[in-house]
């Protein structure tokens, strides 16, 4: 059934850039699948996303395709505004959305289901000035940013110093994990289903932003190859984390594996995605497409299991 769809993008968050490129991707793919899309630039305006959500004149999109990234767009912000004006819209609803987004609390639900993290704790940003929080290497990032924005991995010799003032840009407050060596893992989830595990082999000194989104520096190897115990657990663990945040359609969950530890011993979860990347580029889509899921028929998927708020 072809439906009249709102793709948004853009916003102000630091991920502004990807989120473009997003939303022209996904834009593009719907109109292959035979739908009709407008595509809305998001800027600091309330009163003019609503005007164009819920024009005085009566129609509106049947649904919104939310490809926004970052802050107010996949922390539950944008996705409040639409459950206020009654518009069925793409991904996760506003609690999954703010706890993923929140690494610190989400780190809570997971360890609480039994989901191993790397040891790590939220510190203030200052602090950094006086000293290491713990034995290098470790990782400090914001507490709620997406596509390794901000993050930093300190390593014996680097200034520290340095570290702290990048960090001022993201508030007051950073969260500090022990590094876990090895292996850089992914798992798409779509509804109640675990896609597939990927391995990323960047070129770069680690999965960055740079690497995420710059053609050719990162190596995608899908299925991973890896232990098949190690392949199951991460594929678990990525469902359960979906589940257990209440998340909607389409999902990715990031992990490490150190492959020295025993077993699946060393693999943790890092972080959920509840609006991962859509770009050429991006895991999530190679993974449907792993699958057999075509991008036009991806997007429909998404659209048909849109939030219908009440």
């Amino acid at each position: 059934m072809s439906r009249t769809v709102a793709v948004l993008m853009g916003g102000w968050s630091p991920e502004r850039e990807v989120s473009l490129v997003s939303g022209k991707a996904c834009a593009e793919g719907l109109r292959e699948g035979g739908h009709r899309v407008i595509e809305y630039d998001v800027k600091r305006d309330l009163r003019a996303l609503i005007d164009f959500l819920r024009p005085a004149s009566g129609g509106g999109p049947d649904v919104v395709f939310n490809a926004l990234h970052g802050k107010y767009g996949e922390d539950g912000c944008i996705q409040g505004v639409l459950e206020v004006l009654a518009v069925p819209y793409t991904h996760s609803g506003v609690l999954a959305s703010a706890i993923a987004m929140d690494k610190p609390m989400s780190r809570h639900v997971f360890t609480s289901l039994g989901i191993r993290v790397a040891a790590g704790k939220v510190v203030e940003r200052r602090s950094l000035a006086s000293g290491d929080p713990m034995p290098r290497p470790y990782v400090v990032k914001p507490i709620d940013q997406g596509s390794s924005v901000g993050v930093h991995i300190v390593h014996k010799g680097d200034n520290l110093a340095a570290v702290e003032t990048a960090e001022a840009a993201f508030g007051e407050k950073v969260l500090v994990e022990k590094f876990v060596p090895g292996r850089e893992l992914t798992v798409a989830v779509m509804g109640d289903k675990a896609v597939a595990v990927t391995e990323l082999r960047p070129r770069t000194r680690f999965y960055d932003y740079e690497a995420k989104y710059t053609d050719g520096i990162t190596e995608h190897l899908i299925p991973a190859p890896i232990p098949a115990e190690v392949y199951e657990l991460a594929k678990q663990w990525a469902l359960m984390a979906h589940q257990a945040l209440g998340c909607d359609g389409l999902s990715r969950t990031d992990l490490r594996w150190d492959d020295s530890q025993p077993d699946t011993t060393g693999l943790v979860v890092l972080e959920i995605n509840t609006q991962p990347g859509m770009t050429p580029l991006s895991l999530a889509p190679e993974q449907a497409k792993w699958a057999g899921i075509s991008w036009p028929t991806l997007m429909t998927w998404m659209i048909d299991h849109a939030r219908r708020p009440a």
